[in-house]
């Protein structure tokens, strides 16, 4: 099952156990206080069975903030995996980015022509580089006569989409079995006594 969908199951039964913690729990104590004020033994063995109940709703709670806790933990590595992946190729694409300006500079600096696109980009990375390129461009177009004329570095680029790390996490396999939680039953009142 995907993390995505294994987490709202368990979110509901904790809600649900969460719920009925509450209501086992004020049951108890209206039949304790019961017994108090009228030493009716009923109250007592109802407020016994209710504490039993609580006792193993406490312990599904528990197990299943265990689950939630695994797959939270499982969603947190799968995020943590892909934006790292993503920040890993980004880098590497601004390392070629910066190779092609150098190409592109030294290009320039040697008298060599190039796409007016590719200048774009070693001016938006640096004017004063770029400057300094144009110059010695100049310089070196004046001392030879031809120059050898590229084309632009960055042409067959497509630009990559990546996915939403949360929607990677959401759609990863959770890594073990999903025990079903089963909620305890919650006993009607035993006596059938008012509280």
């Amino acid at each position: 099952m995907k993390i995505g969908e294994a987490k709202p199951i368990y979110y509901a039964n904790r809600r649900e156990l969460v719920d009925q913690t509450r209501d086992l729990f004020a049951r108890k104590e209206k039949a304790e206080n019961a017994y108090k004020l009228t030493g009716d033994k009923t109250f007592s063995e109802q407020a016994a069975s209710l504490e039993l109940s609580l006792e193993a709703t406490q312990k599904a709670f528990d197990e299943n903030q265990k689950v939630l806790d695994s797959l939270c933990e499982q969603e947190v590595a799968a995020f943590n995996m892909e934006n790292s992946r993503q920040q890993g190729d980004a880098m590497e694409e601004e390392m070629k980015n910066l190779g092609k300006i150098m190409i592109v500079f030294r290009r320039l600096a040697k008298g060599d022509i190039v796409p007016l696109t590719d200048e774009k980009k070693l001016m938006e990375y640096d004017d004063k580089m770029y400057q300094m390129a144009k110059n010695m461009q100049a310089m070196a177009q004046q001392m030879e006569k031809e120059h050898e004329k590229h084309k632009s570095l960055w042409e067959d680029e497509e630009k990559k989409e990546y996915p939403d790390p949360q929607e990677v996490a959401d759609n990863t396999e959770y890594g073990g079995t999903l025990p079903d939680i089963e909620i305890p039953d919650v006993p009607s009142d035993i006596t059938g006594a008012e509280l």
